[in-house]
């Protein structure tokens, strides 16, 4: 995954890491950590009609350059461009969201990437209940503490892994995958329905969710929700205030014109 407007430096700069970069676990960590705290998942081009580009250095000029956030194939591409940088081999994997009352295709992307011989789970475009942190895919049906969250991989065959977390009290499916190796071309007919599909959520609704040490800020629709140190507050955001939202809660320049 590469992209000629991509330097490591500028991805640093954008997701706030200044410590030393190293090809281990604790600087793919820290790595993640950053990204998720500082660039949203949002949907605001598909809300704007717009199907999102796939383009790596439309990605990297969108987020780095422009402060913007995005879906799955953005954030989790990002990602792989900085993996690729440090040389940490590394796959894109086909997920399949797991939470619908109906049987779902594999939309989601996700990545596995190995370090010094262990497999690693990355994810930083699940939104709402996505991981914090790399998961070990060999730890199954044993509860990964990640702040106030909490998450568990268990193995529905000798082929798949099923992520579930911890929500309201009850395990919880988020989304299924195996490790068959998957290209970023792949990616480009669910990409297409994720931005224009009327059944797709981020098509019929705005949703945006940047992460913190504490919790998360969501904004889905017109509901506004702060989720941190385990407690949570709702309010409703007039249309006039959304833009000022965006801004003050998420960092995001946008305006819809």
């Amino acid at each position: 995954m590469k992209a000629e407007n991509f330097t490591l430096q500028n991805y640093f700069d954008r997701i706030g890491f200044r410590r030393d970069a190293k090809a281990d676990i604790s600087t793919v960590t820290e790595m993640m950590r950053r990204q998720l705290f500082s660039v949203p998942f949002e949907n605001l081009d598909v809300q704007a009609g717009k199907v999102v580009s796939l383009v790596p250095e439309e990605i990297v000029e969108k987020i780095i350059y422009r402060n913007r956030g995005g879906y799955c194939y953005e954030v989790n591409g990002l990602f792989a461009m900085a993996l690729q940088a440090l040389e940490i081999p590394y796959q894109f994997v086909a997920a399949r969201p797991m939470f619908y009352p109906v049987r779902r295709p594999k939309t989601h992307m996700a990545i596995v990437l190995k370090v010094d011989d262990e497999e690693w789970l990355c994810d930083l475009g699940f939104g709402s209940y996505g991981i914090r942190a790399p998961m070990r895919l060999n730890l199954i049906d044993i509860e990964v503490k990640q702040d106030f969250d909490m998450f568990l991989l268990n193995k529905t065959n000798d082929r798949e892994y099923l992520l579930k977390a911890l929500v309201d009290g009850e395990w919880t499916n988020q989304y299924a995958f195996d490790l068959s190796p998957q290209e970023w071309i792949d990616f480009v007919p669910a990409n297409y329905l994720n931005s224009t599909h009327p059944d797709a959520i981020f098509v019929q609704k705005l949703l945006i969710v940047l992460h913190d040490q504490t919790g998360r800020k969501i904004l889905f629709g017109d509901v506004l929700k702060t989720v941190a140190n385990g407690n949570v507050e709702k309010q409703t955001i007039a249309q006039e205030d959304r833009v000022s939202i965006l801004s003050n809660k998420f960092g995001l320049t946008w305006s819809p014109h």
